[in-house]
Order: structure tokens, then C-alpha cells, then sequence
């Protein structure tokens, strides 16, 4: 390991609040943390993308344009020496939730590369790889880079073949790089150490990303393997935008790294006024967190001497790599060394539901403001079986959103399948891609007996290139510019409602 070096990502700013606020870090707020920042030796911050520009629109009243490119103004020109900006874009769905037609995802990836957006992280929920020829192409056509994630989850179907089929078409497609998005945090180490060495020992030329969520209490002992393995970048936050369901600590990982030799990029200067920010910003949002009085306490500048001593025998136990020893080293992280920090104890339940941080923070929320947060234990034990009924779709945005939405439609009916959502029918039905494994043969006849057809072409062939001269047209009142029309494109009410607002306030 000697002589290596990796590389952390920061996430705080966009899967960070996604995961752990449901989203609501203003344009302001992360303005406050972003020169800390970008003084703190990354090549790579998170920004963007994902549900930031859906959640600026409807609670932050912010403009995802302008707010990109206030950063874009702040970490400077990439191609000059400035820090690149990554976006997490869900392939043919974009930004938004349903597959869009190809010139609508061109016109828009063009504006965001062009924009300061460089570097694409794109996804498909289904790991439908048609998904990503599209985004891939409009990407490197306007000078970005195209980092394709595998979604991973687990079921009977998927494994370490059904990743790597999926991680070779994607390199075919034009992938500039790879990442394992581990979005509901079920990477279990012996699997990441697995699929990290399947990826790099077929693609050692291309860098590898590592993303996944404490929810489960894998998460950091994952990163540890991943490292052993090879990978060359992790996605992590700061520490209070970090565990729980978010990403692991850059500072405890910063630890892990160094016992293990390997050199890294983050510079700790500013560690604490980062840390100080942050806890400012989830106390504006207390209203929105999952949990307010468990934020972890901040991180020394170095570890104490009985923490060292945990921390290497965490690494030793890993390095073993035998079901025993993880077991092991997770519990000493989460446990011994999370858990006295301030962290949340681990809730294991949610290893059967797989539902990443952002859903889980949002679904709270929503059964919160409907006073029925008492059915949430119910509505996640029936998130399992949906999804096997819908051929085991790993759930990230949309599949995560819709599966999640019938589970709830199930329980509270108490007649499972009795009210399906139009997403629902168009999912099981391959509107989205196909689906991994067979849907359950009751519910795709339900499915067909209410109107839908099965596809199984490509998603977006289905779905006619639009007319954007005549949307500008019909629109003409109300859009102000090209990005102005991209917007309303992906997100029809809340934009049209945001630049109403925006009219009205400019007089």
C-alpha cells in the first residue's frame, strides 16, 4: 500500500443534506461552507445534480442554474486549475424522475457541462446500460467527464457478473471512469472487496469511486476494503453531514487511510470552521432532521491512543477477510468508536428494505406532515416485497420513490396492489428499463389488465424528441432564457410555479 495515494470526495453539499435534511441546504447556506472548502485540498467536490435541483425549486426557492454557477464562480475555471464539480445525473431520467427524450438530455447535460458541471456521475436505477448511451455521449461531446455508477444492491439475480456486464457495457459506451453506488449502505466488505477487485483487475486504467451510506453500519468498514482493493476515490462528509444515513466521516476515514498507509488529499486546516458551519446549518434545518441531537461530536485533530489501537484492529480484522473478523471490525467502528463520538446506534432493520438516506429522509417527512409516522415500520417491512414483485429493482431515485410509494399505498389500503400508482404500472410494465429479474406474473397481469403495455425497447424510444421552439412558444410569458425552458422541461409544475414567483418579485 506504501506510495499509493487516494482521494476523498466532499459530499457535504449535496448528498449530505439529500441524506440527512431531506434536501433543504439553501444556495446561501452552502455558500457559507464552500470557500472552507475549497481551501481544503480537493480536486472533486460534490454539488450538484441528484434531488438538489427538484428540492431548490420547490423549498429553497433557489435557481439551480444560478446556484451552479455561483459555484463555478467561487472553486474557479477546472481546465485552469480550478476544483472539478461533480453532479449526480440519473441517466436518462436526468435530474428529474421519468426518462426524457434524447435531445431534452443533451440540451440539458450540454448547459450543465458548459455551465461548470465537468465531471457526470451517471446512473440507472434498473443498471439498464441503454440508459446511460445517451447521457454518456451529450456528456463527452461537450468536453465533460462521464463517471458511470453501478447501482448496487443485492437479490437472487445480482451479483458480481450482473455488475461487471453491466461495468463493461458502460466502458463500451464511452465511461470515462467507474463507481460502486452503494446507495442504501448493504455493500457488505467481503462484496466490496469482491466487486472493487473484479473492476480493477478488468479496468485498472480506469479510476474507481466508492460511495455508500452508514445507514446499516457497513458503510466504513466497506471504504476499508475498497482501499485494500484498489479504489482510487471515496465519497465522504464532514462530521456533521455525515453517519446516520449519510456518508462515512472524512475525518475518521482520513484515519483509516493513514493506518493503512496510503497518502490522501484532504488538508485539515479548516476542518473545524467547517465542522462549525455545518452544525449552524442542520440547526437552521432542525425541523427537517432525522436527528437533531445526533450530529456526532466534532472530531479531534488526531486520533486518542486507545482509538489508534481500535482503529488497527479494525484494520487487522478486515484484512482477514473472513465473515468473523468483519463482523468484528464493524462492531469496534460502530460501536466503539461512531456510537462515542455522537453517532446514532445502527438500526439494522433497514437491511431488508434497502432504502437509501435521501428516501428514508424524505418518506419521514411526508408521513410526518400526514400525522401517520407511526405506519413506517410497516410501510418499510412491505418495501421488500414490492420490489421482488418488480424483479428486484435496486432502489435509488426513481425506483427507491416508486417502490416506496406503493409499499405505503399497500399498507395503508391494506389491500396490497388494490390502488397502483401510474410510476408503478409503467415500472413493472420496462417504461423505465428493463428490470433485472421477472416481475411477479399477479402483478404485471394487473399491470396489463389496467392499460399498460410491456416494452422492451430502449425507454427513451418511446418517448418522441420534443419540439423545444414550440414548448419556448407556449411558454414564452414566463421563460426568460434557454435555461429557463430546460427546467420547466424536467420539472413542469414546480418550475413554471418557481419562475412565476420570480416574475412577480422582479415587478
Amino acid at each position: 500500500m506504501a506510495n499509493r495515494k487516494i482521494q476523498f470526495i466532499d459530499t457535504s453539499l449535496r448528498d449530505g443534506h439529500q441524506s440527512l435534511l431531506a434536501t433543504r441546504a439553501s444556495t446561501a447556506q452552502c455558500l457559507r461552507v464552500l470557500p472552507l472548502l475549497r481551501d481544503s485540498g480537493y480536486s472533486i467536490l460534490e454539488l450538484w445534480g441528484g434531488a438538489t435541483l427538484d428540492s431548490a425549486l420547490r423549498f429553497t426557492n433557489d435557481d439551480p442554474w444560478d446556484r451552479l454557477d455561483k459555484f463555478r464562480q467561487l472553486l474557479g475555471d477546472p481546465r485552469k486549475g480550478g476544483i472539478v464539480i461533480r453532479s449526480l445525473c440519473r441517466g436518462q431520467n436526468l435530474f428529474g424522475y421519468t426518462p426524457y427524450p434524447d435531445n431534452v438530455v443533451v440540451e440539458f447535460l450540454k448547459e450543465a457541462v458548459r455551465s461548470g458541471s465537468v465531471r457526470m456521475r451517471i446512473f440507472d436505477a434498473l443498471n439498464d446500460a441503454r440508459n446511460l448511451i445517451t447521457p454518456i455521449m451529450a456528456t463527452k461531446t461537450y468536453n465533460g467527464h462521464a463517471e458511470a455508477a453501478i447501482s448496487y444492491t443485492t437479490s437472487p439475480i445480482h451479483d458480481t457478473k450482473h455488475f461487471m456486464n453491466f461495468a463493461r457495457k458502460a466502458v463500451d459506451q464511452g465511461a470515462d471512469s467507474l463507481a460502486i453506488k452503494d446507495m442504501a449502505g448493504i455493500l457488505h466488505p467481503l462484496m466490496a472487496f469482491e466487486l472493487a477487485e473484479a473492476i480493477k483487475r478488468e479496468f485498472p486504467s480506469y479510476p474507481l469511486s466508492i460511495h455508500s451510506h452508514c445507514t446499516n453500519g457497513l458503510a466504513i468498514a466497506a471504504y476499508v476494503a475498497t482501499m485494500l482493493a484498489g479504489a482510487d476515490y471515496f465519497d465522504t462528509s464532514y462530521g456533521p453531514m455525515a453517519g446516520s444515513t449519510g456518508q462515512p466521516p472524512v475525518e475518521l476515514m482520513a484515519w483509516f487511510a493513514r493506518e493503512l498507509d496510503l497518502e490522501q488529499n484532504v488538508d485539515f486546516t479548516n476542518a473545524s470552521r467547517i465542522d462549525t458551519e455545518l452544525r449552524k446549518v442542520r440547526k437552521e434545518l432542525a425541523a427537517v432532521d432525522k436527528d437533531p441531537d445526533k450530529l456526532g461530536n466534532p472530531w479531534p485533530a488526531e486520533p486518542s491512543a486507545d482509538v489508534r489501537k481500535k482503529l488497527q484492529k479494525a484494520v487487522k480484522l478486515i484484512q482477514k477477510r473472513t465473515p468473523e473478523s468483519i463482523d468484528q471490525a464493524i462492531a469496534i467502528i460502530e460501536d466503539d468508536i461512531l456510537v462515542s463520538q455522537g453517532y446514532p446506534a445502527v438500526d439494522r432493520s433497514q437491511l431488508d428494505a434497502q432504502v437509501p438516506g435521501g428516501m428514508l429522509s424524505n418518506l419521514r417527512n411526508q408521513l410526518k406532515e400526514q400525522g401517520k409516522l407511526d405506519l413506517m415500520p410497516k410501510i418499510l417491512e412491505e418495501v421488500p416485497r414490492v420490489r421482488a414483485d418488480a424483479g428486484y429493482v435496486p432502489l435509488v431515485t426513481p425506483t427507491s420513490q416508486i417502490v416506496g410509494s406503493q409499499a405505503a399505498f399497500n399498507v395503508m389500503t391494506g389491500q396490497p396492489y388494490s390502488m397502483m400508482t401510474k410510476e408503478f404500472k409503467a415500472l413493472v410494465a420496462g417504461r423505465y428499463g428493463r428490470l433485472p429479474g421477472p416481475a411477479s406474473a399477479k402483478v404485471l397481469d394487473q399491470v396489463v389488465a389496467a392499460g399498460e403495455q410491456v416494452c422492451t425497447k430502449r425507454p427513451a424510444d418511446y418517448v418522441p424528441d420534443l419540439d423545444l421552439t414550440e414548448v419556448y412558444a407556449q411558454n414564452a410569458g414566463l421563460l426568460r432564457n434557454h435555461r429557463d425552458l430546460l427546467l420547466v422541461l424536467l420539472f413542469p409544475l414546480p418550475g413554471k410555479q418557481f419562475l412565476s414567483k420570480q416574475m412577480a418579485k422582479a415587478g
